[in-house]
């Protein structure tokens, strides 16, 4: 039966098909080899659907197709230079940290690149930044945001691995900080080294650019500070996010028209509605695997192995970096983590850190060569090869890997902001 059931699977992964199908044939298959009532598969993706975590999903994805439609990076790139633009590599430093913010309010790497490269990379290069190093920032640049709140993946972990969202939003954020310090003193080593031109900024001129994207800078605000101080649980936030970016995307900015929030609930509701069955499909499938005690199979098969907690991280890590640049982050967190799960706990480390180590890892797989996500988005937008923008990403992935040492082997940077 598991060799027939591996057949099939491994023809459907082969040709191609939807992820979602992938696994809904595994979770059919291993039920009705079983003779388990198939309804099951149905039960569990009606369970998740109804969970009331999945409607705050729901509308920040909604609110973070609205910002990326409209004109929030632009003003988001302007402030950001006139914070950073007077530094050596102060522009390098702007895009790190305008598309870092990009991506936590959208939860999109792909969406970053496309939206605020084609402002960043002529600017960087009309600098005299090295082509080869500003391909490699604004590729790598795209998933900084992963670990910052209100970021998606968060919320798909804290679901999947039943954590709590708040304290996660609160774990991802020294990390997050320490990635972006390590990739800016690298950028101000390139800016010297390269002569780049910096930008001279006035107080006048920094007012000016903070008053236009004040609304985009109070959004964080509102949500985390509705979120922490207990007025607001994580759906009523996500709503109340909804409706702030609304109004100040229709009525203040006028960065987006009535007729265009149909096709942006489209763009919504497929996203979100194709995650629904990809998870149900996948926990209906981790349920079988529980059930055929397959994460205490791994778990043993490890232990009698590996003794050591840190040569376990190791692996771990090894193991995430190679999945981070097959799958992305939504599936990889549903299929990987509820297996990773117990065996993690078994060597007593904390869901909120490995929640932060899987996010690390994956943000590294997007640019991860020869098939992360953020290449191949990256090759279309800027009509570069992938070899290219592989070679171009490398010191990068480099100093990304350092901050995930750093991360994976001192818990306190996660924990530190929560105990």
């Amino acid at each position: 039966m598991k060799a027939i059931l591996g057949v099939i699977l491994g023809v459907l992964a082969v040709s191609g098909a939807p992820l979602f199908l992938v696994f809904s044939a595994a979770a059919l298959l291993s039920f009705y080899f079983l003779g388990i009532n198939l309804s099951l598969v149905l039960i569990e993706m009606y369970r998740l659907a109804a969970n009331p975590l999945l409607i705050a999903l729901v509308y920040f994805a909604f609110a973070g197709y609205l910002l990326a439609e409209g004109s929030a990076g632009r003003r988001l790139v302007r402030l950001a230079t006139a914070l950073f633009g007077w530094l050596p590599g102060g522009l390098a430093i702007v895009c790190l940290v305008s598309c870092a913010f990009f991506t936590a309010i959208t939860g999109a790497s792909g969406v970053t690149i496309v939206a605020l490269g084609g402002i960043l990379l002529p600017a960087l290069i009309e600098e005299r930044y090295p082509e080869n190093f500003s391909l490699g920032l604004v590729t790598s640049s795209g998933s900084l945001g992963l670990l910052f709140p209100p970021s998606l993946p968060i919320i798909i972990y804290g679901v999947v691995s039943s954590a709590s969202i708040p304290k996660l939003f609160l774990a991802g954020v020294l990390p997050g900080v320490l990635s972006l310090t390590l990739l800016g003193v690298y950028c101000v080593y390139k800016g010297v080294r390269s002569q780049c031109s910096t930008v001279a900024v006035t107080f006048k001129g920094f007012i000016r650019a903070a008053g236009e994207a004040v609304w985009e800078l109070l959004l964080p605000v509102v949500v985390l500070g509705g979120i922490f101080s207990g007025f607001l649980a994580l759906s009523e936030a996500a709503a109340v996010t909804v409706f702030y970016v609304l109004v100040i995307s229709l009525a203040v900015r006028r960065d987006i028209r009535l007729r265009q929030l149909p096709g942006i609930v489209v763009k919504t509701v497929t996203m979100v509605g194709g995650l629904i069955v990809i998870l149900g499909a996948a926990l209906a499938f981790n349920s079988f695997l529980v059930d055929q005690e397959v994460p205490m199979k791994i778990l043993r098969f490890i232990q009698a192995r590996v003794e050591n907690r840190i040569v376990f991280l190791i692996m771990l890590n090894l193991f995430l970096l190679v999945v981070g640049c097959l799958l992305d982050v939504y599936s990889a967190l549903v299929v990987i983590a509820p297996l990773i799960i117990p065996v993690a706990q078994a060597y007593q480390i904390d869901l909120l850190h490995l929640g932060v180590i899987f996010l690390a890892n994956l943000q590294i797989g997007y640019s991860t060569p020869p098939i992360g996500m953020n290449l191949f988005i990256a090759s279309l937008r800027f009509d570069r090869s992938i070899l290219r923008l592989s070679r171009a990403s490398l010191p990068f992935l480099a100093i990304l890997l350092v901050a995930l040492a750093i991360i994976t082997f001192v818990p306190e940077v996660s924990l530190l902001l929560v105990r």
